[in-house]
């Protein structure tokens, strides 16, 4: 509380009596402008994130709904073969060397 005195004490030496409720409208003008301009842009970025949020989820279906349609069409790959126990692998016969 001292310290709003002398700001006023100060203030109204150095504008005068005369001047001091002027200035004081336009401070508080200026201050509601601010505290306005200042909400805008909090709901404008409030907004932006918001739309962000649902540009991503719908992105997040796209591709869910993608890989459900490719996991659907893709053919399935036959299983590798396996030989039976017991049995004998086939082999190629040797390859003969010849002399150079």
């Amino acid at each position: 509380m001292p310290e709003l005195i002398l700001i006023f004490v100060v203030a109204l030496l150095v504008f005068g009596p005369k001047k001091l409720p002027e200035l004081g409208k336009s401070l508080g003008r200026g201050l509601a402008e601010f505290k306005k301009a200042s909400e805008d842009l909090k709901k404008t970025i409030e907004d932006e994130i918001e739309q962000g949020k649902q540009e991503a989820a719908s992105v997040k279906q796209s591709v869910a709904e993608v890989r459900a349609t490719l996991d659907s069409a893709a053919p399935q790959a036959p299983a590798p073969a396996v030989p039976a126990e017991g049995a004998v692998p086939r082999t190629e016969p040797p390859t003969p060397i010849r002399p150079a």
